[in-house]
């Protein structure tokens, strides 16, 4: 093994060998080593990378990017890039302040809160992410559900829609527009509830973004929904399979188009229940699914008709 020795002899910006002088060093990435390629002396052995953690693919990016501080995020008002100042009036060391800082530190926080909050805008953004943030914590969603419905409130009220409407009413809009964008499953009522705003006047609203901001937003599968029903049925493994199988098998000869998802997941999920001997009725189905018990019961004779399914009654 290579001796050690320490410190480093340096001429400029130029990394000398402290044992032959030497200035052929090399540097090995893996080890975090200096090594003296002309007499095999580590020079250091603790070599720190001050480089950044991230990756830039262009010199712009390289010089727009910052090298510190928390990432930017768009469920805070000014994406994270303003100065946060805590409401104790504590020290690093966890000492009272004196009267003179307190009273310093209290006018510089009405500044902060006047200067985030200065025009309507503002204000409006704010409260609507404050609403998206509590809603996020109620419904326990993915945070990239809350960075996309974020988004879409900021391009709705960059594009002047908000006005003369219920903010509530966009936020859920906004919301469950990310949910189906990301794929996660949660209905209009499951939002509408949590933030105590009426399913019409949501759905007006998301059907108006629908249509100024004409986002992508996929269609739901209604396979997606089975394994939601069965988790809060309680239903066994045998039946989520076969449930599986009719909605497969009702797709494949297209007998889901036009027909609510929900509707036709509930429907098949009661034919599994039926098939296994796993007894629910139609009304627990339908409260899960959010669906009412007619629409269960008419989809459930078109599957057992147009797929000739044999049910003993």
């Amino acid at each position: 093994m290579f001796p050690l020795r320490s410190p480093t002899e340096k001429q400029g910006n130029t990394i000398l060998c402290s044992d032959c002088g030497g200035a052929n060093i090399l540097h090995d990435s893996e080890t975090g080593e200096l090594v003296c390629k002309s007499c095999g002396m580590v020079v250091s052995s603790k070599l720190l990378d001050s480089g950044p953690e991230w990756r830039a693919f262009d010199p712009i990016e390289m010089e727009t990017r910052p090298r510190t501080g928390s990432p930017a995020t768009l469920m805070i008002p000014d994406k994270g890039l303003s100065t946060s100042i805590d409401w104790r009036n504590l020290d690093a060391s966890g000492r009272r302040l004196s009267p003179e800082t307190s009273t310093r530190l209290q006018r510089l926080r009405k500044w902060q809160r006047r200067s985030t909050v200065s025009d309507n805008i503002n204000r409006n953004l704010s409260q609507a992410l404050s609403e998206m943030t509590r809603l996020n914590s109620k419904l326990n969603l993915p945070k990239n559900i809350v960075e996309t419905g974020s988004l879409l409130y900021r391009r709705a009220l960059k594009a002047n829609l908000i006005r003369g409407r219920s903010i509530d009413c966009i936020v859920v809009a906004c919301l469950y527009m990310a949910c189906r964008q990301c794929g996660v499953i949660r209905t209009f009522e499951d939002i509408a509830d949590s933030c105590n705003v009426s399913k019409r006047d949501a759905t007006r609203s998301y059907r108006f973004l629908l249509k100024e901001l004409n986002p992508r937003v996929p269609s739901i599968n209604p396979m997606d929904y089975i394994g939601r029903l069965v988790s809060k049925l309680s239903l066994t493994g045998e039946t989520e399979r076969l449930a599986k199988m009719v909605l497969n098998q009702a797709s494949m000869m297209r007998l889901t188009g036009g027909r609510g998802p929900a509707g036709m997941a509930a429907a098949s999920v009661y034919i599994g229940t039926r098939l296994t001997g796993d007894h629910r009725t139609q009304e627990d189905i339908a409260r899960e699914a959010q669906v009412t018990g007619v629409t269960i019961r008419n989809r459930y004779k078109e599957l057992v008709r147009l797929l000739e399914l044999e049910i003993l009654v």
